[in-house]
């Protein structure tokens, strides 16, 4: 079992940044895939970005290619989103999630999920 908690999200303008983290409760962290998903208010969950075990290969959706970076530090257990040049249509609960093999874009994939940080962007 792999406890994640997500926290950084808040209420930032148009053209703002956030960064957000994951922090998992095992050591184990640093043998998963990782990613981050979102989902806004009557809309499927999406796929954001993705990283390798070993921080390598990073994926992004290409809604938020070039504005959004995925790391980890696996030492600290933690994941991290950075967020630039936000948009109002990035406002969503993000959330991360663990994968034991490689990652996917596919939120079915995932066997491990934190309960959600809220980002909202205004205009």
């Amino acid at each position: 079992q792999v406890d994640l908690v997500e926290s950084g999200g808040g209420l930032v303008q148009a053209g703002g940044s956030l960064r957000l983290s994951c922090t998992a409760s095992e050591h184990t962290f640093s043998t998963y895939s990782m990613a981050w998903f979102r989902q806004a208010p009557g809309k499927e969950r999406e796929f954001v970005a993705a990283i390798s075990w070993t921080g390598g290969s990073p994926a992004y959706a290409d809604s938020v290619k070039g504005r959004f970076t995925i790391s980890r530090h696996n030492a600290m257990k933690t994941l991290y989103l950075q967020m630039n040049n936000l948009k109002p249509e990035d406002t969503a609960l993000y959330y991360c999630a663990a994968a034991p093999e490689t990652y996917s874009t596919y939120p079915s994939w995932y066997k491990y999920w934190g309960q959600g940080t809220q980002v909202t962007v205004s205009s």
